[in-house]
């Protein structure tokens, strides 16, 4: 101590460019003191007691070696600990008169990683960026050598309130069910002033929501309202917990209740991602007039085209969400299993949560009543009512977000409907986007990880429901991650305005060496051979390569191994002459026949190195029975040549020189979809199984085939 005063390395703690606390590392220790959330005043110094996103226990253990080591020996950096670092940005900037330059250090393969900003080989700030904020803690002083100097626009909302909580109000809804919400006002406004709102609703409890007061809490900062929900069935709230069913009209009832209110000035805006996402459009779909903006992070779709039918299968990778929300209180260690391998096979498939926790789930038994779409499923169906949504939206997902459908669908919508102030931000990220450099060991560029998302979503808000002239809205509507290049690439629309789709067709015989030694070819000419023919076994169906306890069902995998196997048909490209571009959606265009009165198709497009690493990029799948109509059923005639096409998850990427380009087709995808038994039975309580002879043809008739959104095509 000093005066009173302890010593040691003081840090300024900012969350999403906001200075919340200070955090001092000494020789006992950590010390913190914070500006408090309702009257904006600083506590005391004290120990280390609140939790912080940042991990301040591992900064402060590496922070000495940190500052001992070389930082220009080289681009990249090792520590004793095994931490990986890259030389990424280069810092110039004028600060106090002095001209400064620092270098930002990248972490790689890592989740969450923290970023260092180096100056003169000290450590002089840590950044931690994610889906939805981030959070920067720098030495007084240093700002402008972080991202901390992008919020410097005077446009932006300024944090200049505190934060009054109003406490626990209960919204009715038609029906008669309290809804529970948190509601937090910002302080010192002047008498009588109204104020717009930022509404969250979720089902993984509201007080999770908040983390400790500080996640969303600081847009009552700049002078918003904000209300946090528990969804109908959820923690606090009343009701029957049915995923998506009762959400366009709660999200309405809400809405109109936050308009009611003497603060408010009947302006509103929508965040969250995933489930949270979902809510705002089923919400928009009511055409509310108060629903003035939406920030749709990793947004889950409508049930056929994302979850939990996607394609018409029942998927068993939801099974770990599913148990993870068994109960009216999330439990997320529900989601780690060792023995998902016996989980998935029980039949039959509505049984096993009575088989394996011993008890009925309520949802999962509903959903599986219902076979087919039919009105149950139209109820959670907001693509339904593209006409009624009319909101600024600002989309955000990833080329291996498993409910990257969901943001398909839902700019697809827009688009059809001619809205305006829509954009999109699409990168290289699973479902937690904007989390890590590496996916299962696919490595990105350093630039994977943005530093602008939090600051987005403000000039959003401020945009759309503050009037502020930001100029967000003249920016370019798509910003898309070109994997391959590893750069960020913008365009006015999606696909992108120069993509050409061009169908590359399958072929039975071509280049006997192709690196997983089947020999069938890809080519932009049609083929005019025999069709190719393998047996779907359901009780032995190709892998889906995920862990079903992660809780990430679309990441990039290498298939290579996968594809040997006999049930799984491969169409490999030449190696290319010279690069190639895609950018879009993929559509697969089959011409199959069956055996089965009923079966799955599922097609996969990869990237293929020359040591023979198949990467995926994109799939789809769809069930036979709706080939035609998710809501009018057709069963197969066995034997019949049937036309079947598949749109695919969207991708940009660069398949370099010396790659090549496969394309497999199979009829299983174990861990993400429960196999069909090919019967045609109900699923849900089917415990037959037929073995199946699949066809895919590639006459001069029917030409299989895949649609890729060229960019540049050269050299095929």
């Amino acid at each position: 101590m000093e005066h009173g005063k302890p010593v040691g390395q003081v840090f300024s703690y900012y969350q999403s460019g906001i200075h919340t606390a200070d955090i001092m590392f000494n020789s006992s220790g950590i010390l913190h003191r914070r500006r408090d959330i309702e009257t904006s005043n600083w506590t005391s110094w004290s120990e280390l007691s609140n939790h912080y996103e940042m991990p301040l226990a591992e900064i402060e253990k590496k922070l000495p070696e940190w500052n001992r080591i070389n930082w220009q020996s080289g681009d990249d950096v090792f520590t004793s600990r095994g931490d990986h670092y890259q030389r990424y940005l280069k810092v110039e900037e004028t600060v106090g008169g002095d001209q400064r330059e620092a270098w930002v250090w990248a972490l790689r393969k890592a989740t969450n990683p923290v970023d260092l900003v180096i100056e003169n080989g000290k450590v002089i700030a840590f950044m931690l960026f994610g889906r939805e904020g981030g959070s920067v803690l720098v030495k007084p002083g240093c700002e402008r050598l972080t991202p901390l100097k992008l919020w410097d626009d005077p446009r932006l909302s300024k944090a200049e309130y505190g934060v009054n909580h109003l406490g626990r109000h209960d919204v009715v809804t038609r029906d008669g069910i309290r809804l529970a919400a948190d509601v937090w006002l910002p302080s010192g406004l002047p008498e009588g002033k109204k104020v717009p709102a930022i509404l969250v609703r979720t089902p993984y409890g509201r007080r999770d929501e908040q983390l400790g007061g500080s996640r969303w809490l600081r847009f009552v900062n700049r002078g918003y309202a904000l209300m946090i929900q528990d969804t109908r069935g959820r923690e606090d709230s009343e009701g029957e917990w049915i995923p998506k069913v009762h959400e366009m009209n709660d999200g309405e009832d809400t809405l109109n209740w936050i308009a009611r209110q003497s603060w408010s000035d009947g302006r509103v805006g929508m965040i969250g991602g995933s489930y949270l996402g979902y809510v705002q459009w089923a919400a928009a779909a009511t055409g509310n007039p108060h629903l003035k903006a939406i920030v749709s992070y990793v947004t889950a779709g409508t049930p056929f085209v994302d979850l939990p039918r996607k394609g018409g299968t029942i998927l068993s990778g939801l099974l770990a969400w599913t148990f993870m929300m068994a109960e009216q209180t999330m439990n997320s260690e529900a989601l780690e299993r060792d023995d998902w391998d016996e989980v998935l096979k029980i039949r039959p498939i509505k049984d096993i949560p009575q088989k394996v926790l011993g008890k009925e789930i309520p949802f999962w038994s509903e959903w599986m009543k219902h076979t087919d779409y039919d009105e149950f499923w139209a109820r959670s169906d907001w693509s339904r009512h593209g006409d009624k949504v009319n909101v600024p939206s600002l989309l955000v997902s990833g080329w291996y977000d498993d409910n990257g459908m969901g943001t398909t669908e839902a700019w697809e919508m827009n688009e059809k409907h001619g809205r305006e102030h829509l954009r999109m931000i699409l990168g290289p990220w699973y479902h937690k986007a904007n989390t890590t450099r590496d996916i299962h060991d696919i490595p990105f560029g350093n630039n994977a990880i943005r530093y602008d998302l939090d600051l987005l979503q403000l000039r959003w808000f401020d945009r759309f429901l503050k009037e502020i002239p930001n100029g967000v809205d003249q920016e370019a509507r798509v910003e898309y991650y070109m994997v391959g290049e590893n750069e960020w690439k913008k365009s006015t629309a999606w696909p992108p305005e120069e993509v050409e789709y061009t169908p590359f067709y399958f072929h039975s015989h071509g280049d006997a060496n192709t690196s997983n030694g089947k020999g069938k070819l890809l080519s932009v000419c049609p083929g005019k051979q025999p069709p190719d023919t393998y047996i779907f076994h359901p009780d032995d169906p190709a892998p889906y390569l995920i862990d079903v306890s992660e809780n990430e069902c679309s990441v990039p995998e290498n298939y290579r191994e996968v594809e040997l196997r006999d049930d799984v048909l491969v169409y490999t490209s030449e190696p290319l002459s010279e690069e190639m571009a895609i950018a879009g959606d993929i559509y697969a265009v089959l011409y199959v026949s069956s055996s089965a009165r009923d079966t799955d198709f599922l097609v996969r497009l990869t990237d293929v190195d020359e040591q023979g690493n198949s990467i995926r990029l994109s799939d789809g799948i769809i069930r036979a029975r709706y080939r035609h109509s998710f809501t009018r059923p057709e069963w197969l005639e066995p034997g019949s040549i049937e036309k079947i096409e598949i749109k695919m998850t969207k991708i940009a990427n660069v398949f370099k020189k010396g790659h090549r380009i496969r394309v497999s087709v199979t009829s299983g995808a174990k861990n993400l979809a429960f196999p069909n038994h090919n019967t045609g039975n109900d699923p849900a309580t089917d415990t037959e199984i037929v073995i199946a002879t699949q066809r895919v043809y590639h006459d001069s008739k029917n030409a299989s085939h895949i649609k890729l959104p060229v960019i540049q095509k050269r050299g095929i």
